[in-house]
């Protein structure tokens, strides 16, 4: 164990910065998709928001279930299904509307995990990366015995991995924190508009 241990130690930081630009990799491609997909389904609720609301001011069930059927995006999946639930009643269109948007929730925030736990944990990562190359350096040190130079070279090349960690996590922290925030936004006015739409049809159920 202890000499597997030592092995690991040994093979310097190197691979941990090829580590960290491959995760870089994968991160940059979860921030593009999320970030077209947020932007569509903004762009649809958009879209849906004007004739809702008109239907709605017009007391015009049949109209809003137009304009739903109509809309590709996840508000318009989550009101369409509050909105057939509320032939239950109100509490079933709420519980239907809670579940709708707590499927989207997950659909909108699938690879934003993965966002954060790189952005969490890249500078440990690479700070790792540093302690292996110090290891190896004072070891290289000690095997050739050679002066203080080689060991400072080790050192500024290890240090590479605690900078690489950094300019990993920073983007990512960022980007997670945006796309969460433009997805809680989505959500939390398709809820606005749920409530509107489960007032429409109490007072449609009240007047049969």
């Amino acid at each position: 164990m202890k000499s597997a241990l030592l092995a690991l130690a040994l093979t310097g930081g190197d691979w941990v910065i090829w580590a960290l630009l491959a995760s870089s990799v994968a991160a940059v491609a979860a921030i593009v998709d999320r970030f077209q997909l947020l932007r569509a389904e903004s762009a649809a609720l958009a879209a849906l928001r004007a004739p809702l609301l008109a239907a709605l001011e017009e007391d015009d069930l049949a109209a809003a279930k137009k304009a739903l059927a109509a809309g590709p995006g996840a508000a318009a999946r989550a009101l369409s299904e509050a909105l057939a639930a509320s032939a239950r009643g109100p509490e079933a269109a709420h519980e239907c509307l809670a579940a709708a948007l707590s499927d989207e929730k997950r659909r909108l925030e699938a690879r934003l995990l993965w966002l954060g736990t790189l952005g969490n944990n890249a500078p440990f990562i690479g700070l790792f990366g540093t302690v292996l190359g110090v290891i190896k350096a004072f070891h290289d040190l000690a095997a050739a015995g050679a002066g203080p130079e080689v060991v400072m070279s080790g050192l500024s090349e290890a240090l590479v991995a605690t900078a690489v960690g950094l300019l990993v996590a920073l983007p990512c922290v960022f980007a997670f924190n945006a796309l969460q925030k433009r997805a809680r936004d989505l959500l939390s006015e398709t809820e606005a508009l749920g409530r509107r739409l489960g007032s429409r049809a109490r007072g449609e159920a009240r007047r049969r």
